[in-house]
């Protein structure tokens, strides 16, 4: 098992050279499905390969939904909706991924944690990944993720 372990591992820092973000993260969710709690590294290369792979695409999602946003102000309805489409398909793959992490986080890395600096972590991590979705939906969506972001953080705080 620990082979396996540090044959993902071995992949994820490769893929993480190759700037191969989501290979990356499919070797450390591999990683976290397994570990009992990850070490400092191993942590850190989950989170660089789940922020590279939803970073590249909230920054397209941006471009996307500006550009989607001056078809409309210029009247060309038909370019506006090839922009949304497109605008569409990687909030798909926005969601996918943070449903991703969040699973992981949720059921396996927070529960085997104990209180301290991974505990920490990986709240905050989760947090972020909710403010991610609150960012590219709409309406109930966006509601839940507000909340899984404040309620991600107030766990992590006493002060809440």
């Amino acid at each position: 098992m620990a082979d396996n372990q540090n044959k993902n591992v071995y992949f994820a820092k490769l893929a993480e050279q190759a700037e191969r973000y989501d290979e990356m993260a499919d070797y450390m969710e591999a990683v976290g499905n397994v570990a009992n709690e990850l070490s400092v590294e191993e942590r850190n290369l989950l989170s660089v390969a789940y922020k590279n792979a939803v970073g590249s695409r909230r920054a397209a999602w941006r471009i996307i939904s500006s550009v989607e946003a001056k078809e409309k102000g210029k009247g060309n309805e038909d370019q506006a909706g090839y922009a949304k489409d497109y605008r569409n398909k990687v909030e798909e793959e926005l969601q996918k991924i943070c449903d991703t992490i969040l699973k992981l986080l949720g059921e396996k890395l927070i529960p085997k944690t104990p209180s301290g600096e991974s505990k920490v972590f990986y709240v905050k991590m989760k947090a972020d990944y909710y403010r991610y979705i609150a960012e590219f939906t709409i309406e109930d969506k966006k509601t839940t993720g507000i909340g899984g972001c404040k309620g991600g953080l107030c766990r992590s705080h006493k002060s809440c």
